[in-house]
């Protein structure tokens, strides 16, 4: 295995959007008492644009997760999420955001099974000897649901707040065919897939098993999925959480076809494979649980088994409200939340610094910032999102940053010093928690 050595990519760097510092004036005034909040929002908030963004001569902006020298997609729209509800007034903002959008249509036409892309065609990639069809644009090729579903989200939300059509070319339209392309084919991955990924590091969740195909799985009306949102391989191939967000996706999708390109036609093609895939989560996706009820799982293959656990990634269970799949207070998601936030969540983890969710990509006792974000955007009271402000704030290890996964006794030990979509994920919290008169 020859795995590659990571480069080092000069970000150039501008001024931020007058938007972005109006916040950043604002949390000035709303923190000041508390000023080491106010720190991290100030460092964390404007991070990705400081550190992580790159503008481009044909217009597209190029967005690097952060200490890897490559775009992912679900990555790189979690990373600018948080500026679009003030993108309407900004055209600074609308050149970065509607350039990235731009750059993920490009991306996703030139390979929809990839997760993460390269600035040019360099031939970069993270192994250069995976079993799969590379291209000289690609970084990774893991086929993640939640990639192709991020897409969508980036261009509706920019699209509902700005108002803004230029993104909706007929480039636009192709890169939303090929995505329905890719969910139609992978219902019936087993029989119709070209998609194989093998990859021979002696790491097992960095493969897929059965030569590449992954595990069988039954016909469910779900979408196929080789890998989670953490790039970890999926143990059983329907993954809840993303097909979840697929339906969301082909919502949004649905609302393009009818009001930019007025195709009704296609409408009802979404219309019924949005209820194909709804459908399976509800007849496959549900289990019933003897302490908490009917619960989401987190996989199933379609013939039975199910993966009963939680994952720190959006899309994960704790996810599902803020992607838009169902309320917060839906009785099977409050059963699940309630499951992902207890010791029968294997990767659940409580100790004298911190308690919340990890993940299997990192080492067992990790809690990650994230999950602590996410469990704070999804909290229906005021005392939950205060304490998991409280924790985030406690356990930066004085860096002035959000990390991936950091140990539950022991915060000065974590993975990922540079990591842009920790930090935008905890400026929504905090922003939001601001907002709404908490802190």
């Amino acid at each position: 295995m020859e795995q590659f050595r990571l480069p080092k990519i000069p970000m150039p760097k501008f001024e931020l959007p007058q938007a972005v510092q109006a916040v950043l004036d604002e949390a000035d005034k709303e923190l000041a008492h508390r000023p080491k909040l106010l720190q991290l929002f100030k460092n964390c908030f404007p991070n990705t644009l400081e550190t992580t963004t790159k503008l481009m001569d044909d217009g597209t902006t190029f967005v690097i997760t952060g200490d890897i020298p490559a775009s992912w997609l679900r990555d790189s729209v979690e990373q600018v999420v948080h500026y679009i509800p003030f993108a309407k007034e900004d055209k600074d903002l609308q050149r970065i955001i509607g350039g990235l959008i731009k750059r993920h249509v490009q991306y996703v036409r030139i390979d929809p099974y990839a997760n993460a892309f390269n600035e040019s065609a360099n031939d970069w990639h993270w192994n250069k000897n995976d079993g799969t069809e590379m291209s000289p644009w690609v970084w990774e090729r893991k086929f993640e649901i939640d990639s192709l579903c991020f897409v969508v989200r980036l261009a509706y939300l920019y699209w509902k707040e700005t108002e803004l059509t230029d993104i909706f070319d007929e480039d636009f339209r192709v890169a939303m065919e090929e995505i329905v392309k890719v969910f139609r084919t992978e219902q019936y991955h087993m029989e119709q897939s070209p998609y194989r990924f093998g990859r021979d590091n002696g790491i097992a969740h960095d493969t897929l098993q059965n030569k590449g195909l992954g595990m069988p799985v039954n016909y469910t009306g779900m979408v196929w999925s080789g890998f989670r949102s953490s790039d970890d391989a999926c143990d059983f191939h329907y993954n809840i959480p993303g097909n979840m967000f697929a339906v969301v996706a082909l919502r949004q999708m649905q609302e393009f076809f009818e009001w930019i390109f007025r195709d009704q036609d296609y409408v009802r093609e979404l219309q019924k494979l949005e209820q194909e895939i709804d459908r399976g989560i509800a007849l496959y996706g549900v289990y019933r649980h003897p302490e908490f009820g009917p619960i989401y799982a987190y996989e199933t293959d379609g013939f039975g088994n199910h993966c009963l656990m939680d994952d720190a990634g959006t899309p994960g269970l704790m996810s599902i409200p803020y992607l838009g799949y169902t309320s917060a207070d839906d009785p099977i998601y409050q059963n699940t939340r309630r499951f992902a936030l207890s010791k029968q969540n294997p990767f659940y983890y409580e100790g004298t610094a911190a308690k919340g969710i990890g993940s299997p990509h990192t080492p067992p006792n990790y809690v990650w910032h994230m999950a602590l974000s996410m469990q704070g955007l999804t909290a229906q009271t005021k005392e939950e999102k205060l304490e998991l402000i409280a924790m985030l704030e406690n356990t930066d290890a004085d860096t002035g940053y959000m990390h991936e996964g950091f140990h539950v006794d022991d915060p000065t030990v974590f993975t990922r010093k540079w990591f842009a979509w920790s930090n935008s994920l905890f400026s929504q919290l905090v922003y939001k928690s601001m907002k709404e008169g908490i802190l």
